[in-house]
């Protein structure tokens, strides 16, 4: 909603393992994650990430968001650029790794979202599961959202 023209071209998603999006994907996590919320580095990148399925945001060639999708159903690092917040980038990755849930057939997606996000999680269907708790040093709430049976 800006004059910038952000959000003026469409946001592709592009799915792959971490080797192949890991060098577009590692500096949105470091610069939204580390930079931003001082979460420390060394818990940014861990042994989850050659496993999983990951989702990098691009708007023309610029990669401005990814997530990951563990083999067990976990939807995380979901982070987003700065400048490219509430422009859809979010909502276009979650969708994507949603969808790549799906096509494997998982019944149950789970994640651990910061507790100023639970909105927007539960807009796709997600729903707190016990109390608040601290991760890295901020608020976090479990949630998870049941697939529908094929």
């Amino acid at each position: 909603m800006s004059g910038t023209g952000a959000g003026a071209e469409a946001v592709r998603i592009v799915l792959g393992t971490w080797p192949e999006l890991a060098e577009r994907a590692a500096p949105i996590r470091f610069r939204v994650f580390v930079d931003e919320q001082g979460v420390p580095v060394e818990m940014e990148l861990d042994e989850f990430d050659p496993l999983s399925c990951h989702a990098l945001a691009l708007v023309g060639e610029q990669a401005v968001g990814t997530g990951r999708l563990l083999p067990d159903g976990h939807i995380g690092r979901m982070a987003v650029d700065a400048g490219w917040r509430g422009h859809g980038v979010g909502a276009a990755l979650l969708g994507a790794l949603i969808d790549e849930a799906l096509s494997r057939g998982l019944p149950v997606l789970a994640l651990s979202a910061q507790t100023h996000a639970l909105g927007f999680y539960a807009r796709f269907g997600f729903e707190p599961v016990g109390p608040e708790y601290e991760e890295a040093g901020l608020p976090h709430q479990a949630m998870e959202r049941r697939l529908a049976a094929g």
